[in-house]
This record gives structure tokens, sequence and C-alpha cells, in this order.
């Protein structure tokens, strides 16, 4: 029993998960942190010090500053992981396509078998 969940744990696509979960976690703090560092700071500079605000419906109070730095961050974190995984990922299968459609198609059993055909009359013509 423990040496299934073992070998479930150690396939390579478990490991890889968790490796790009944990990466991504860290890019994401990365992210928040260059935003709030950065990018909000800038952002208030052009809009005269406030980076989105607040409004009251009934009492309660809507901060949708909170969500324009959410967009904020998204669209880093889209733009970065297109522009390093996806493009390149895109270049590397086209060049993969390119390859395999450039070797020539191997002979179909029916030519092969006319050719065969062929070289056997002309052996026999020669006799």
């Amino acid at each position: 029993m423990l040496k299934g969940f073992r070998d479930f744990l150690f396939r390579g696509n478990i490991v890889d998960l968790a490796v790009a979960v944990v990466i991504g976690t860290a890019f994401t703090a990365l992210v928040t942190a260059l935003g709030n560092a950065f990018i909000n700071p800038l952002v208030k500079a052009i809009t005269g010090g406030k980076i989105g605000g607040t409004f009251t419906v009934v009492g309660v109070t809507f901060d949708y500053g909170l969500f324009i730095t959410a967009v904020i961050n998204f669209v880093i974190i889209a733009a970065v992981v297109y522009f390093l995984v996806v493009v390149p990922v895109q270049r590397i299968t086209n060049r993969f396509k390119k390859q395999e459609e450039e070797k020539p198609s191997a002979p179909t059993d029916i030519e092969l078998l006319t050719e065969i055909r062929d070289l056997l009359r002309a052996q026999q013509g020669q006799r």
C-alpha cells in the first residue's frame, strides 16, 4: 500500500506539478510586491493620488481599488506567462512540425510492389 503511494508521488507529472505550484506561488508574491512597490505608486502619481476608491451601499463599503490592483497583477502575470512560456513553446513546437514535414515520406506498399514488379519484368526481359 505504501509502495503504491510512493510510486504515485514520484511519478514525473506529480513532481512537475508540485514544482510548478511552488514557483507559481513565489512568482505571484513577486508580482504583488512589484505592483505594490512600483505600479500602484506610479498609477497614484498619474491619477492624482488615487488608485480606485470606495463606494458605500446601504452602509456597506466596497473597495474597488483592491479589484483594480488584482487586475493589474493578473495582467502582469498573464503577460509574463505568455511571453516567457507560451510563445517559446509554440516556436519549439512549430520547429518540430517543420522538421517532420520536411522528412520524405516512405513509399507506400503499392508503390513498393509496383517497383518490384517492374524490376522483375526488366530482369525477365534481359534473359
